[in-house]
């Protein structure tokens, strides 16, 4: 099946020079080319086409491992690279999922008021975060974070982030 397929290729790689003007020798002395194509998965917030949950979506986007304790701090930015924060906290709820706690304002992420972002919707690009799934104006919707029933990851503790395209 494989030999088929290359000679198709070669042949209409003879055509298509013979059609230019090539000599048949300078074909017949060039290695045979195979065509493949890159797969990049589809990562798209607003993707109506193919909707697809937060959790399978944040692995196509090829977590990582990060210490918790290096997360603390960096800024959190929206998709124009306008900051909207700074992580103050890791915590996990009691349904077991992993949230940031992000500092929201409007002014550059200062005095901001606490807001959990699902780790779902977050991606990593080097030393900052980015809001991937989460709108601006759904910080701004948010509530304020309560810490009623969540625990806070200790800094030494490993988690999956995703990575952010830049």
């Amino acid at each position: 099946m494989i030999g088929t397929k290359r000679i198709s290729i070669v042949v209409l790689a003879f055509a298509l020079a013979r059609a230019i003007g090539l000599p048949a020798q300078a074909i017949a002395d060039t290695p045979s080319l195979i065509l493949a194509q890159a797969m990049a998965p589809p990562t798209g917030m607003m993707d109506a086409e193919h909707p697809m949950p937060m959790k399978e979506r944040m692995l196509k986007r090829f977590p990582q491992p990060v210490r918790v304790g290096d997360l603390i701090g960096l800024p959190m930015l929206n998709e124009n690279s306008s900051t909207l924060g700074h992580v103050r906290q890791v915590v996990r709820t009691p349904q077991g999922n992993i949230e940031l706690i992000v500092s929201y304002s409007r002014l550059w992420g200062w005095f901001g008021r606490p807001v959990a972002a699902p780790l779902e919707v977050v991606g990593i690009a080097g030393r900052q975060l980015v809001s991937l799934d989460m709108d601006p104006s759904e910080y701004a919707k948010a509530p304020t974070w309560d810490a009623k029933d969540a625990i806070a990851l200790p800094n030494d503790a490993t988690i999956r982030i995703a990575l952010a395209r830049s």
